[in-house]
């Protein structure tokens, strides 16, 4: 089986146990109570599991890959299909996310503590944190997105590939 055969497979199974996973939490026990009466849904627990997952399987392999491409790329300015050297991709990446991680910070300073109902505060910086790591996720989705739309256009291969 060729390498993007089981890496297409492994993205469909994933997203298929992303959405099962999501579909069960939302409609088995979702409207249960705890005794003070707040939402308590049944499957919070594996929901949670899943994301932990998620996140740990995303740093690893993140980790990997970029081990990987530093040694592939050491030493050499080959250009990527796009016609950029890989490196200057990196340093964009890294850029684009340290400026929205900051941006979410100045967005969000000053935040006041925050009490859930069963009565643990959490201090105004990690509230602040929380949202700047939230601002900086929607930032990079949307240009995440747009990038994604340009690749699949092609202009940056086109630009590339001059004759």
């Amino acid at each position: 089986m060729k390498l993007e055969k089981i890496s297409n497979n492994v993205l469909y199974a994933v997203c298929g146990l992303i959405v099962l996973v999501f579909a069960l939490f939302l409609t088995v026990g979702y409207d249960n109570y705890d005794e003070s009466g707040n939402v308590a849904p049944a499957l919070t627990d594996v929901l949670m599991t899943l994301m932990y997952l998620l996140g740990i399987a995303t740093f690893c392999l993140m980790v990997w890959s970029l081990v990987r491409s530093a040694r592939n790329a050491a030493g050499s300015d080959e250009k990527e299909a796009t016609g950029l050297p890989g490196s200057k991709i990196v340093v964009c990446t890294a850029a684009i996310t340290a400026i929205a991680f900051g941006l979410g910070w100045v967005l969000n300073l000053g935040e006041e503590p925050f009490t859930t109902s069963s009565g643990v505060t959490t201090s105004g910086t990690m509230v602040t944190m929380v949202d700047a790591f939230m601002v900086a996720i929607y930032i990079l989705a949307v240009v995440s997105i747009i990038s994604v739309v340009i690749a699949g256009t092609g202009v940056m291969t086109r630009t590339a590939t001059k004759k």
